[in-house]
């Protein structure tokens, strides 16, 4: 596995995942309680023996930087790095990223100093369990000049997706960005069930194969489509010239898979991860997830009633509340008789020491955390936030209180990073 060079794409601005994106990038995200988006790519990464890793960032990225510095260091004799690799002003240009292959266009340079023979390029907001290990073997035994990860997706779900069309040997013939009609499915991209169960997966009726942003690129075949082209997208423009002049193969996956793009994605991928059935598992020996390792105490719980959710390190929780369906993050200061419901708590970056409480108490400023009595149901509180007592925030009925730092997003509540509210604010 030395001969492959990882590359996870940090992405854009994360407009659709806004306000959550408001002071960070979307990897950067917090997500299940105490890990953040990237550490989804970066542990697959690991888990299958691949440790040379590059990431491409842009927007709000101090706080990713952050995190990878302080969380993925490697034996100076094993040649292991998670490199950072920022947008700058180069003698070749000036321009930011504009794209996902545009960025990968821009850090040429650095990416063919390494020996190596294959591209493994990924996105770095999505939710999954893969050893790339599989996917480089279908690329070598193939012969292939590029392999794609698919997916097989209902009909339904392919208005959403790139859909690929293959031939019996699993080389991609045809692509089509997001079809909106059968008639486009059954006229260019259909895939016979048939084909997919005989590779092994049950197709259970889906007839379609999209496209999962997960590439493996020959050294030479990269940097020729890149330096070649103008082409900016990987998924929509990269890919779809490639088949037409390159052997292309489909790897075919179906695990649990989904794109942490919009608030709705990410509060269903939390919210999922609750169930006691639930479709993608936390604890896995084999395969773990890998995060900062930060010295926090246990989580303390004082006669509480807690069902089907996820507690981090380091939680006070006071007596009396309840918790269901939801997720918890680090350091949550939780007071008497609070009732949260279907609920993301993204926690706090510090305790707050008591010289800093006393001063808070005597402003009339309710603490980091939330207040005795209070409720909340279907709502995302991002980290350092104040919610006073007897708070009420609620997404079942319309957001009625002008508030900046309080929107409603996909139908989800979203109170912004470090918001104050007051006692008794309503929704």
């Amino acid at each position: 596995m030395r001969n492959v060079l990882s590359v996870v794409l940090g992405g854009g601005k994360g407009t659709r995942l806004f306000p959550l994106t408001q002071y960070r990038s979307k990897p950067a995200v917090p997500l299940a309680g105490k890990y953040r988006i990237i550490d989804i790519p970066i542990s697959n990464c690991l888990n299958s023996g691949l440790n040379r890793i590059y990431l491409l960032t842009q927007f709000n990225s101090v706080s990713l930087h952050r995190h990878i510095r302080q969380t993925y260091r490697f034996d100076r004799f094993d040649g292991g790095f998670v490199e950072i690799l920022a947008a700058q002003q180069t003698m070749e240009g000036e321009t930011w990223y504009q794209g996902t292959a545009d960025a990968v266009r821009k850090n040429l340079n650095n990416l063919r100093d390494k020996n190596v023979d294959y591209y493994l390029i990924l996105s770095g907001d999505q939710l999954y369990r893969m050893d790339y290990r599989e996917i480089l073997e279908t690329h070598k035994k193939s012969g292939a000049d590029a392999t794609i990860a698919a997916l097989p997706v209902t009909r339904e779900a392919a208005r959403g997706f790139g859909i690929m069309r293959v031939d019996d040997s699993g080389r991609v013939r045809g692509f089509l960005e997001k079809p909106q009609t059968d008639q486009e499915i059954d006229e260019l991209v259909r895939t016979d069930p048939a084909w997919i169960d005989s590779r092994g997966i049950t197709s259970k009726g889906r007839d379609c194969l999209g496209n999962m942003g997960i590439y493996v690129f020959n050294r030479d075949v990269l940097i020729d489509l890149l330096t070649k082209s103008d082409y900016q997208d990987f998924g929509k423009e990269v890919f779809p010239m490639s088949i037409r002049t390159h052997n292309v193969q489909a790897h075919l996956f179906d695990g649990y898979w989904e794109d942490i793009g919009t608030v709705r994605s990410f509060y269903d991928a939390n919210i999922d991860l609750t169930r006691p059935n639930a479709p993608f598992t936390l604890e896995n020996q084999n395969a773990p997830i890998f995060t900062h390792a930060r010295f926090l105490p246990p989580t303390r719980l004082d006669g509480v009633s807690v069902t089907s959710s996820l507690l981090s390190d380091g939680c006070v929780i006071g007596e009396g509340s309840v918790i269901e369906n939801s997720v918890i993050g680090l350091r949550c200061k939780i007071g008497k008789n609070v009732r949260i419901s279907n609920s993301i708590l993204m926690g706090a970056d510090f305790y707050q020491c008591a010289n800093d409480l006393e001063s808070d108490q005597a402003k009339g400023v309710p603490p980091i955390g939330i207040g005795d009595g209070s409720v909340l149901d279907g709502v995302i509180v991002d980290k350092n936030c104040r919610v006073g007592r007897n708070v009420n925030v609620s997404n079942k009925r319309p957001l009625s209180n002008v508030d900046p730092d309080v929107t409603s997003q996909d139908g989800i509540i979203v109170i912004s990073k470090g918001t104050t509210l007051p006692d008794a604010w309503n929704s």
